[in-house]
């Protein structure tokens, strides 16, 4: 992101994020994404001039119940019986193809 500011609060830097993101963008796609993130910026620095004096921050809006069930251990699956149900298996262990480019 850039270090400078403006009047609309700080320039992000459009062409380094798509980078980080390994996307290619064209010059009017990146002019159009300049344009919206600075929108986003700009409704976001609006948040700052809200009076929140005695609000609690909250990190969600509702309060989280803790619905799971209690921990039973129970039988676990046959390793023979999964590996006749795989494509593809070697010294017992289940074989995927490759997914990470080096």
């Amino acid at each position: 992101m850039s270090e400078s500011q403006s009047e609309a609060g700080p320039e992000i830097d459009v062409a380094y994020v798509a980078g980080l993101a390994r996307l290619e963008l064209t010059e009017q796609e990146a002019a159009r994404f300049q344009q919206q993130l600075g929108n986003i910026v700009a409704f976001v620095d609006t948040l700052s001039s809200l009076n929140v004096e005695g609000v609690e921050p909250t990190a969600h809006p509702a309060p989280l119940m803790d619905c799971f069930r209690e921990d039973q251990p129970a039988a676990g699956l046959q390793r023979d019986h999964v590996l006749r149900n795989m494509p593809d298996s070697a010294l017992d262990q289940v074989r995927v193809p490759k997914v990470v480019d080096s």
